[in-house]
């Protein structure tokens, strides 16, 4: 099972250790304390919204950047990916709706919705 506050802190993570950054400087930028800010990192603590606002503000990554990657990670923790999108050219040899519709699947299949 996914653990939504571990996905979340390993995201953080990566983004403040690409930057270079250290938990202190990213703690005070954040008016959070040092000890809390290393707990969500680590999965031990679930941030509120407006904490992980004011991380992702201090980190300058927008937060929906952060839910996005979460959100792509439990993804791939679920199953396989289902693309966004269909290229035209499988779409019509699928017999799919037109370019640019909205896909819809489950464990490998394909399906138009709407």
């Amino acid at each position: 099972m996914v653990v939504l506050r571990h996905e979340i802190g390993d995201v953080l993570r990566g983004a403040r250790q690409r930057q270079g950054r250290t938990l202190r400087e990213v703690s005070s930028a954040a008016r959070v304390s040092l000890g809390y800010l290393s707990e969500v990192e680590r999965g031990q603590k679930e941030a509120s919204s407006e904490l992980l606002g004011s991380i992702c503000e201090a980190l300058d990554v927008p937060l929906s950047v952060v839910l996005r990657e979460v959100s792509d990670r439990v993804a791939v923790a679920e199953g396989p990916l289902i693309p966004d999108t269909v290229p035209a050219d499988l779409a019509a040899s699928l017999g799919g709706p037109r370019p640019g519709a909205a896909w819809r699947g489950s464990r490998g299949e394909l399906a138009r919705i709407g």
